[in-house]
């Protein structure tokens, strides 16, 4: 038997294989590795259907669409993994707009040699939790490159979305006197990519907070209403990346209160420890709201009653400011200015 037809007859295998050039050259081997490996994890009627494409009903109303890329190292972190990162991602970025997210697609860029059982793991993840979301992966792409021209994998991924008739979410809206709100606990994802990047111990275990948030985000929705001036997911550069955007693009300042502001113990040790400000470090799975004082309290108390927002917290107010500052009463009293890193704090954490 000839080698080619012993390669067309190879079964993929799972246990034990890696990813090779032909996973990615469009041949059988590719057709297995998608089969094997993507459509099973993903299964729905659309990757059913063997596009490069797919067509969807949605109705009327205003699109939101979004894309990311995912490079996070390690591929495999407490309380996730880069997979189930690109999901709540991806969801995440247009549950900010106020939208209902709809459909998902996902592109791989996998290094030669990469463990099919890693890349099992990570399609698995991604497939339950994009069901437990309900919002189906729909379309992707698989792509192989040789060894040492990626780090594993990485994924690329895109989303739509719905947004509700009269709702307009634009991070130029916030407001003096508008309040300013965090969904809970910060710093949590950083610190738990970190702590495995640097073969850390810490006496508790830090885990990432990445979830899906449209949940939450259509409670605040429907408390709030057109008094929600805008949402945002603070992820790379932290909240304090966030409220310097706003400011700028807004043209107010910001008052925060350094007490206000969830934080567990471990978190603020390991980065102490680290000589991190858990102000830029990254989070996947809190929002931060922009909304208008008269309905402060009842976003608020929607925000505590859904499981994801049981820390939520007023952190602090827009000020008019036309220096467009962010500032923060300290703890001990004092107050500093809270400013855009000017580098990156945590590379490569998602």
């Amino acid at each position: 038997m000839s080698v080619m037809i012993q390669a067309q007859r190879r079964k993929l295998d799972i246990a034990n294989g890696r990813v090779d050039l032909s996973h990615g050259a469009g041949g059988r081997a590719m057709g297995q590795l998608i089969e094997g490996i993507f459509h099973r994890a993903f299964d729905n009627d659309w990757l059913r259907a063997g596009n490069d494409q797919s067509a969807f009903a949605v109705p009327g109303g205003r699109m939101v669409m979004t894309t990311d890329g995912y490079v996070v190292s390690p591929l495999f972190f407490p309380g996730g993994n880069i997979g189930t990162l690109a999901v709540y991602g991806t969801i995440n970025d247009i549950a900010m707009a106020g939208a209902v997210p709809l459909y998902l697609s996902a592109s791989f860029i996998i290094e030669e040699g990469f463990s099919l059982v890693d890349l099992g793991r990570i399609a698995d993840s991604m497939g339950a939790a994009s069901r437990d979301a309900g919002v189906p992966i729909i379309t992707g792409d698989t792509k192989v490159v040789e060894r040492e021209k990626a780090d594993g994998v990485f994924i690329s991924t895109a989303g739509v979305g719905l947004v509700p008739a009269g709702l307009d979410l634009q991070s130029n809206a916030a407001r003096p006197g508008d309040a300013v709100f965090i969904s809970g606990t910060i710093g949590d994802h950083g610190v738990a990519v970190m702590s495995k990047r640097k073969n850390l111990e810490f006496d508790t275990a830090i885990v990432s907070d990445s979830a899906a948030l449209h949940g939450l985000v259509a409670d605040v929705v429907a408390a709030g209403g057109s008094h929600i001036r805008l949402m945002r997911d603070p992820t790379r550069g932290g909240i304090a990346a966030v409220l310097n955007e706003i400011a700028s693009q807004s043209n107010v300042g910001f008052h925060i209160e350094e007490e206000a502001i969830p934080l567990k113990p471990e978190v603020a040790a390991a980065c102490e420890l680290l000589g991190l400000d858990p102000l830029n470090i990254a989070n996947e799975g809190k929002l931060m709201a922009v909304v208008a004082p008269e309905a402060a309290d009842v976003v608020l108390a929607a925000m505590r009653a859904h499981p994801l927002g049981l820390e939520a917290s007023l952190v602090g107010h827009a000020v008019a400011d036309e220096n467009c500052f962010v500032q923060m009463a300290t703890s001990f009293g004092g107050r500093r200015i809270v400013d855009w890193l000017s580098g990156e704090q945590l590379p490569r954490i998602c």
